[in-house]
């Protein structure tokens, strides 16, 4: 959600002093990954955790759930707002969303980053610390199974994520019907709002006029538990809201052959991504779920999606192919 709007600062401020010893170049991989291995999260379903070349997972329901998404310093986070922690946190639960969107459990991580090589160690410890208390907070038992390092001129962390279904069906973008009520779980605009204020006004002062806004921003808190609960209510449909209500309903109208209808909502709701939230739709005759609220229905259509009664158009949310041009200034 983030675009360039300052130059970029490569590195955390804390790292720019440090003993040239402590940084990945300086101690290199072995020992590097010695510092990181016990402040990851153990997985419940790992038979074989890190150490060996590949990790070995039990799946009791015979399938999994796998989805990936990477974080890229600049258009996707900036050192100057973001600690370590922040990051690996934001890394886990960006993942665990999606796994959660498809009606599954959260099982295991697989964490690939890519570091420039004066990077300090200290900043891949505090981002595996970040993926401990994410996973231990939004879906405890999930743990990081293996991974890699290698280097980079631009800092990149890349999680792939899997899910097990525990015998339920996976819940599709595809599956809306006419009829349908729509509901989301999770808040929605507020961590769009954070970004503006970090952007506008930096850290701190962003914190002093909405510490909730910028808090969600950095460590989004989608509603994990939730994607089982409307699985097994009957959701007919569920994504993961990560690039903006109006833009992530329409893929999924567009998924089913349909026409999502809105009630009334707040342009910074429809527009706003990086909450992570759960878009779910269920058959009117099913009660929703705590946690998920009303805000519209499915009608017969072709993918288009409105807002009280009129047809919304706009982007409404976050491309990067179409926003970030990777200026730097």
């Amino acid at each position: 959600m983030a675009q360039a709007e300052r130059p970029l600062s490569d590195h955390p401020t804390a790292a720019e002093s440090a003993d040239a010893r402590t940084t990945l170049a300086g101690l290199g991989e072995a020992a590097v990954l010695a510092r990181i291995f016990p402040r990851l999260p153990a997985a419940d379903a790992a038979l074989l955790g890190p150490g060996d070349d590949a990790a070995v997972l039990a799946a009791p329901d015979g399938r999994y759930v796998v989805t990936t998404d990477m974080l890229v310093h600049g258009p996707d986070f900036r050192w100057e707002f973001s600690t370590p922690t922040d990051l690996g946190w934001k890394a886990a639960a960006t993942n665990l969303s999606d796994v959660a969107a498809m009606g599954a459990r959260p099982t295991a991580l697989v964490v690939a980053i890519a570091a420039p090589q004066d990077t300090q160690v200290d900043v891949l410890e505090g981002v595996a610390d970040g993926l401990r208390l994410a996973c231990a907070e939004l879906a405890p038992g999930c743990g990081v199974v293996g991974g890699d390092l290698s280097t980079s001129d631009v800092f990149t962390i890349a999680v792939t994520a899997f899910g097990d279904l525990d015998g339920r069906r996976p819940v599709r973008r595809s599956g809306a019907r006419p009829g349908d009520v729509v509901a989301v779980a999770g808040e929605l605009g507020v961590a769009a709002r954070g970004i503006a204020l970090l952007f506008e006004s930096g850290l701190e002062a962003a914190r002093g006029t909405d510490a909730h806004a910028v808090a969600r921003q950095l460590r989004p808190m989608p509603p994990i538990a939730l994607g089982v609960v409307a699985a097994d209510a009957g959701a007919t449909a569920m994504m993961d809201v990560s690039d903006g209500l109006a833009l992530d309903a329409r893929r999924l109208a567009r998924a089913s052959v349909v026409d999502i209808e809105f009630d009334a909502l707040g342009d910074d709701q429809l527009r706003g991504g990086e909450d992570h939230s759960l878009l779910a739709t269920f058959p009117a005759d099913v009660p929703l779920p705590d946690g998920f609220l009303r805000i519209g229905a499915v009608a017969p259509g072709v993918g288009r999606l409105l807002v009280s009664g009129s047809v919304f158009d706009e982007l409404g949310g976050w491309d990067p192919y179409a926003q970030w041009d990777g200026r730097l200034s």
